[in-house]
């Protein structure tokens, strides 16, 4: 056998026998899934402060950027601010802003658009009731059971891509699910977006880490998707994320992904990274003000550089362990500044975006119910976006094999649960209960034989049965059974097609760049 942990190559499924070629059939059986599909929220969104009290965030929000202004650590940006209006002080990074400059901005901001995919069956909606769920992005390592916690490498890279085309309920990547270290940082760019090009045919995400990456990227989903430069700019197909250096600062790579994303009309996700008690006040309250103040600031600076580009306003505002000094998540407090950042995000007639994130460091418990305080903070909240649904670990340093499987199977319960409620004459069950009257049971019936195979959810890593049984079966645990599952996906796995000619330029446009030395780094 390949093994899927140590092949760039997709694995071909090894001859076992006994307990473990059983568990590769039941991997196997449960991996059949819906079709893609884009999940819509059909209740409405908490309201965790009243409205009076949002509207206290807001206007302290506005006093920070009026009096205290934010550090916009660009030259060109600064001077596209001062033309529209803002103040800039001389001979220093500072900007104010007028508070009636800000809402002028965010104004022209749309409330809805479609991100278009390589495959337009893929092409998904933001904003409204409509929920993405992205792959976990930028972990610096991964880890997997079989060859533990490591730095990411080009092969990993790959094999994350490969389980994101390879699960309809991932929706899109949202970065590099890991980085790959091994590629140099002036060429690994090229290279990641062309397996994203190639690997997926999903939408995916370019980092704003300098104006060159950004073209290039902008070149690689111009190509990919097949169309012209001009068509491009009226069709958003390219996310980036654009996190401002919190507290008060938006650093210069950041500013130029918004001048070169924006300008082209591709949308812009603005997410402060403010943790309570680190880079932001301590109190949740100040924290998302401290978020908002942010998030206002670079959303008007994308309205400024393009009237109507579509944004998103991001929120990743947690606590840190006051001990540690570590970041924390899935806590009470996160729920919080998830629900009340979507409050804010509604208020301003913008999508959200938040996240499913933990700091556990390996696939337990803690794992589980962290990611899942985050997940019902981010779909109560409103989320339209949720970046890192399927992976994260350890605080955004891991990208587990075994984690992406656990999140998965939450993913697909939360799509079904939103799913609305069959409540048709025939799903009422009136003519079955007539047929099975008191004291029988449903099993036999023609009402339970005709649903029998899509009468519920089946769980990829949940083990109905009795103790017995499953110690017969070599007791296996979730995270043995996710490792299982995610090695069957990928011995499985079949890139999605491209058409040759589209290929070739691909190819020859990253070679050409590559011959160039791609980007400048100092090391």
């Amino acid at each position: 056998m390949s093994d899927p942990a140590n092949s760039d190559a997709p694995p071909r499924r090894e001859r076992a026998g006994g307990r473990a070629a059983r568990g590769q059939r039941a991997a196997e059986a449960r991996q059949s899934q819906k079709p893609f599909r884009q999940p819509l929220r059909r209740t409405p969104a908490l309201e965790l402060v009243s409205r009076d009290e949002l509207e206290q965030i807001h206007l302290t929000s506005l006093s920070v950027l009026e009096e205290i202004g934010m550090d916009f650590l660009d030259a060109e940006a600064r001077a596209l601010i001062k033309t529209a209006g803002g103040d800039v002080q001389e001979g220093s990074a500072r900007v104010r802003f007028d508070r009636n400059l800000i809402l002028e901005r965010i104004a022209t901001a749309p409330a809805n658009f479609k991100l278009h995919a390589r495959n337009p069956a893929h092409d998904l909606q933001f904003g409204g009731d409509h929920v993405i769920f992205a792959q976990v992005a930028s972990a610096p390592n991964c880890s997997d059971m079989d060859r533990g916690r490591r730095p990411g490498s080009h092969q990993d890279f790959r094999n994350l891509v490969r389980l994101a085309q390879s699960y309809n309920i991932i929706h899109m990547t949202g970065g590099y699910p890991v980085e790959p270290v091994d590629l140099h940082a002036s060429i690994r760019h090229l290279e990641c977006l062309r397996d994203l090009a190639t690997l997926t045919d999903k939408a995916f995400h370019a980092y704003s880490l300098g104006r060159q990456r950004n073209e290039d990227a902008l070149e690689i989903v111009r190509i990919a998707r097949g169309i012209s430069a001009e068509q491009l700019d009226h069709e958003p197909s390219l996310i980036s994320v654009i996190n401002s250096s919190s507290p008060l600062r938006l650093d210069a790579p950041m500013l130029q992904g918004i001048m070169t994303m924006s300008a082209r009309g591709q949308p812009i996700i603005l997410t402060p990274f403010t943790l309570a008690g680190a880079m932001a006040p301590v109190t949740i309250a100040g924290a998302l003000v401290q978020q908002n103040a942010e998030a206002l600031a670079g959303i008007a600076f994308t309205q400024i550089v393009k009237r109507g580009a579509p944004v998103v306003y991001g929120g990743f505002t947690s606590n840190v362990d006051m001990k540690t000094g570590a970041p924390a998540f899935g806590t009470p407090e996160s729920m919080k500044a998830a629900v009340v950042g979507g409050q804010l995000a509604r208020r301003y007639g913008l999508p959200y975006r938040s996240s499913n994130a933990c700091a556990a460091n390996t696939v337990d418990a803690q794992a589980a119910w962290e990611s899942a305080f985050s997940l019902w903070g981010a779909i109560n909240g409103g989320a339209n976006f949720i970046l890192h649904a399927a992976g994260w670990m350890e605080g955004g340093l891991t990208a587990s094999f075994e984690k992406t499987v656990v999140d998965v199977d939450m993913l697909q319960m939360l799509a079904e649960f939103m799913e609305p409620l069959d409540l048709s004459p025939d799903a009422l069950g009136l003519d079955a209960m007539r047929e099975v009257g008191p004291g029988g049971h449903f099993f036999g019936t023609q009402h339970t034989q005709q649903r029998y195979q899509s009468a519920f959810y089946t769980p990829l890593l949940s083990d109905w049965r009795n103790f017995e049984t499953w110690q017969e079966a070599g007791s296996p645990t979730a995270m043995h059974k996710a490792n299982v599952v995610w090695k069957e996906m990928l011995a499985r796995f079949v890139p999605p097609p491209i058409d040759q000619g589209i290929r070739d330029e691909l190819d020859a446009f990253v070679e050409r760049r590559v011959r160039e030395g791609g980007v400048k780094t100092d090391f």
